[in-house]
């Protein structure tokens, strides 16, 4: 089978999938509105010591304040980001941007940017934490954003970046995955942000990394 042939019938899929998540979505009466989420995950080694509010009693309260001020700090690249369905109550999961390859190289010199655009692929991570395996298409789910506002949706590509996810990817809860995503975009564009939902981009709450 050759290779344009295994790309077509994976579009194929990717674009009968995501049609039946749209007709899901319409089909489901959310009640909330859509949410973007920026703030980072605390984790073990970012939290506060036990024992530190009591081994310092006479810290001013500026001091004390510092903490909060940076949990609440835009996320950034490398930053995971607590992430739920709309459509399913147990499917949550931990999403991590892991890092940006821009500009990235095709692995087939057939199937390259169009002229006057390259790839750009991101990395993340994905860690159901919920009672649902993460069973979706991660290229579905994530875009970019540029300094302009700007949006670009992900393209098919394969790149010497990484491994792309499969499609469907199936992540059984508590276990983790990690796969490229990979966008189109024009020679020159300044990439300023990148986001991430489930429910294969149509969950309400939208995770958002800052690139940079």
């Amino acid at each position: 089978m050759s290779a344009i042939t295994r790309r077509t019938r994976r579009t194929a899929a990717l674009l009968a999938g995501a049609a039946l998540v749209v007709l899901t979505a319409t089909a489901c009466d959310s009640t909330g509105g859509t949410t973007v989420s920026t703030e980072a995950k605390q984790t073990a080694a970012s939290a506060p010591a036990a024992g530190d509010a009591a081994a310092k009693p006479a810290e001013s309260k500026a001091a004390d304040t510092k903490p909060a001020e940076a949990a609440k700090a835009p996320a950034k690249v490398g930053d995971t980001i607590a992430l739920k369905s709309t459509l399913e109550k147990g499917n949550t999961a931990d999403v991590t941007a892991l890092k940006v390859v821009d500009p990235a190289q095709s692995t087939n010199e057939y199937l390259t940017a169009a002229d006057g655009k390259h790839y750009v692929a991101v990395q993340f991570q994905i860690k159901p934490t919920g009672s649902k395996a993460y069973s979706e298409a991660p290229w579905s789910s994530a875009k970019v954003i540029d300094n302009q506002g700007q949006a670009y949706g992900p393209t098919l590509a394969d790149t010497k970046a990484g491994p792309s996810f499969q499609t469907p990817t199936n992540i059984a809860a508590g276990e983790t995955g990690k796969g490229f995503v990979v966008f189109e975009v024009p020679d020159g564009t300044k990439l300023d942000k990148v986001q991430f939902s489930l429910d294969n981009g149509f969950a309400d709450q939208v995770g958002q990394w800052k690139i940079g």
